[in-house]
């Protein structure tokens, strides 16, 4: 949790990991799963008035995350304490899980719901025995799955901001919030938007759409752009006569060289046969098709089909 007036970090310095512990959910869970989490936890169920019981209040939307992630037999145990994070759990076998709470959040109610979305989560990665390695990667995945799986919405509305203080929930910045966020609304169909109360949220949630529906609109996907089918036809040019292209791939949407494996593009393998691999749009697998034109792909992991000329 950021201190009031503290600098907040912008942008998607993380990105690489996020789309890693996108992949990973998948892996562990399978799309069947990840499907029975359509619906995220709506504003309703979180709320929490001033002049609510606060120990009752607590246990309540600690039940309602529970019952979200489908936690069999965890009963959570929340307590205060003065502490520099926004909270801690601690992660035993079960099934009572001990988890505290900042104790800023005794006058700041509205974002006890993001604090636990975040704590709960943890437990919930515990019980899948999902983990990355290192402190960082592991929040960084806790985030993720906690925006991708329908409660992380609270952590982005937690982001506020103004000119005398300024306040981040969570690890991931504001955009890669919206990024996360923005995946699993083009999954589902679902549009988060109107449950911000936060500006700041709102505004980071639009950049991350921005750039999740560009992954969408990437070559070798039919749905691309004329300026990215030209260079990726240049660079299938060169692939093909053994001259790999001097242009370089990013993950804001260029191509790659041939037989590069930039991980946010396309990379052309000369074979035999000449191939073209590329990210996933939902769960960021990598795809591997052959070169002949349009076709249709079917991602192994997530089951999306995919339009592509390749």
């Amino acid at each position: 949790m950021a201190a009031p007036g503290s600098d907040i970090e912008h942008g998607y310095p993380h990105l690489d990991t996020v789309r890693a512990a996108i992949t990973a959910l998948y892996h562990r869970l399978s799309r069947d799963t990840v499907d029975t989490f359509g619906l995220s936890v709506v504003p309703g169920d979180v709320a929490f008035a001033d002049q609510d019981d606060l120990y009752l209040g607590v246990q309540r939307v600690a039940r309602v995350m529970v019952q979200h992630l489908r936690l069999p037999d965890a009963r959570m145990i929340v307590s205060f304490r003065e502490m520099r994070h926004a909270g801690n759990v601690e992660l035993a076998a079960g099934p009572e899980y001990f988890i505290e709470l900042n104790s800023r959040f005794k006058t700041h109610r509205r974002d006890i719901g993001a604090a636990l979305a975040h704590e709960v989560t943890h437990v919930y990665l515990h019980r899948l025995d999902l983990s990355f390695p290192g402190t960082r990667d592991n929040e960084i995945l806790t985030d993720t799955t906690a925006a991708y799986l329908g409660t992380g919405w609270l952590l982005l509305d937690a982001y506020r901001q103004d000119s005398v203080s300024s306040q981040k929930l969570g690890y991931l910045t504001p955009e890669e919030f919206g990024y996360v966020l923005a995946m699993r609304a083009l999954l589902f169909d679902e549009d988060p938007s109107p449950w911000f109360t936060s500006p700041q949220a709102y505004e980071a949630y639009t950049k991350g759409l921005e750039l999740a529906r560009r992954e969408r609109a990437r070559p070798p996907l039919t749905a691309a752009g004329w300026t990215g089918r030209r260079r990726y036809a240049k660079e299938r040019r060169a692939a093909q006569s053994g001259h790999p292209s001097p242009t370089g791939g990013d993950s804001s949407g260029g191509g790659s060289a041939a037989g590069g494996t930039a991980a946010g593009d396309y990379a052309f393998d000369a074979g035999p046969p000449l191939s073209v691999s590329f990210p996933c749009p939902t769960c960021r697998q990598r795809i591997r098709v052959p070169v002949r034109g349009r076709l249709r792909a079917r991602c192994g992991l997530c089951r999306t089909v995919l339009e592509c000329d390749t």
